[in-house]
């Protein structure tokens, strides 16, 4: 539906609260999935992101890359083994980790940052010893548990008006180099830089009371309440790491955790510049 000049003025001042709200804050975005598969949803999101900084949010792009990690291995001739719905990660591995990650995702990303109108620089985990790392399971191989995060290489690029895009790989002191889970990364990333909101986009609409009803969608909930569906085995599956790192990034003192739907054109920016929202969205108990 085509919208008047007037309807439009009339959006554009319904957001100016939500403007306001976010201006000089810091919003980190978790990207992956099918958002970052399908290619219309992939300039949509990077169209979200370039407008997010344009009226001036601090927008952090932390990614992953699943997929496109599992095509290389193929075309490589390597096979894909999980443990626990993590990636079981050799040396051979870990090298195609961070070639697909930090190499062909990360400067795409940013490329198509800059083509909306965005600045962008793209930095790994290891750039300035952003991820700290250890070996999480010796079954999964160079699969990182972080140690430490260093936040500021990120923050010198948000102070001169850069959007830092973080691909999720790490190094320990000994220079070997880990996968680290992305929403796990964002967690992390997030709750060191004391974001406003962290957006975890997923293939899924947020929590839902019933797994396979879209309308059973839960708006918003307390760690406490979020804990509560764990036992009530609500939150399963899949959800249960996804929920876990969203009550981390709030124990790390991230204001606001929102799970959404990244198939949805332009979530990101239902979810902060409308009365309505996106998702589910996860608040500390005070």
């Amino acid at each position: 539906m085509e919208l008047s000049n007037v309807e439009r003025a009339e959006v554009l001042t319904q957001a100016l609260p939500y403007i306001k709200k976010y201006h000089g804050k810091i919003v980190v975005v978790k990207y992956g999935g099918n958002a970052m598969v399908n290619e219309s949803l992939k300039q949509q999101v990077m169209e979200d992101i370039a407008l997010l900084w344009l009226i001036g949010v601090k927008v952090v792009l932390v990614h992953g890359g699943g997929p496109e990690i599992n095509e290389t291995m193929q075309r490589l001739g390597k096979q894909s083994q999980f443990v626990d719905g993590l990636r079981v990660t050799d040396k051979e591995t870990v090298d195609i980790v961070q070639m697909v990650l930090a190499g062909k995702i990360n400067k795409t990303l940013v490329n198509l940052l800059q083509m909306k109108g965005g600045h962008a620089v793209g930095l790994s985990g290891i750039d300035g010893g952003i991820l700290e790392a250890t070996m999480k399971d010796q079954r999964l191989g160079y699969v990182g548990r972080i140690t430490k995060v260093r936040t500021q290489p990120i923050t010198d690029l948000l102070e001169k008006n850069y959007i830092p895009v973080v691909s999720t790989v790490a190094s320990d002191r000994q220079g070997n180099t880990y996968n680290i889970n992305g929403d796990t990364a964002a967690a992390c990333i997030a709750g060191a830089l004391g974001a406003e909101r962290l957006i975890m986009m997923t293939d899924i609409a947020g929590i839902l009371r019933d797994k396979d009803d879209p309308a059973t969608l839960i708006p918003a909930l307390t760690v406490s309440q979020a804990k509560e569906l764990f036992d009530q085995g609500v939150i399963s599956g899949g959800m249960i790491p996804k929920v876990d790192c969203c009550i981390e990034a709030i124990q790390r003192g991230v204001r606001h955790v929102v799970i959404m739907d990244g198939r949805v054109p332009h979530a990101i920016l239902m979810e902060l510049l409308t009365d309505e929202g996106a998702g589910t969205m996860v608040l500390g108990d005070e």
